[in-house]
């Protein structure tokens, strides 16, 4: 079941055979949180933040958003989340407003397999 779900998975940037690894290969835990993810609104404040460029607050939510993506084994998000915390952290707004089309691109991606996922239909 795992690698089939995996493989299932794969396409939308989520890592299952991490997150198993990461969630002592309980899966009933790992789809209950990856499925709070469809709620998580980090994306929605960075966005807000970066916006009316409050660089500060942008750098928390990337951050905090990277964690999450991490945490989940959401891959492509949270190296996509990292390029903009880092270039936040580092003062590189322009570099950080690159990227966020990118972690737009990623979180997306997830959304459609988490949903696919939480409806049945992977």
């Amino acid at each position: 079941m795992t690698e089939h779900l995996a493989d299932k998975l794969a396409p939308f940037g989520i890592d299952y055979v991490d997150a198993m690894d990461r969630f002592g290969d309980n899966g009933e835990l790992y789809e209950r949180l990856a499925l709070k993810y469809l709620d998580d609104g980090h994306l929605v404040a960075l966005k807000a933040a970066m916006e009316v460029r409050d660089f500060s607050e942008g750098y928390g939510q990337a951050h905090a958003l990277k964690g999450v993506a991490g945490n989940l084994s959401f891959k492509d998000l949270f190296e996509c989340a990292a390029l903009v915390s880092d270039a936040l952290y580092a003062g590189e707004y322009e570099a950080a407003e690159k990227h966020l089309p990118e972690v737009e691109r990623a979180h997306k991606l997830v959304i459609e397999g988490l949903e696919s996922w939480k409806d049945g239909r992977l």
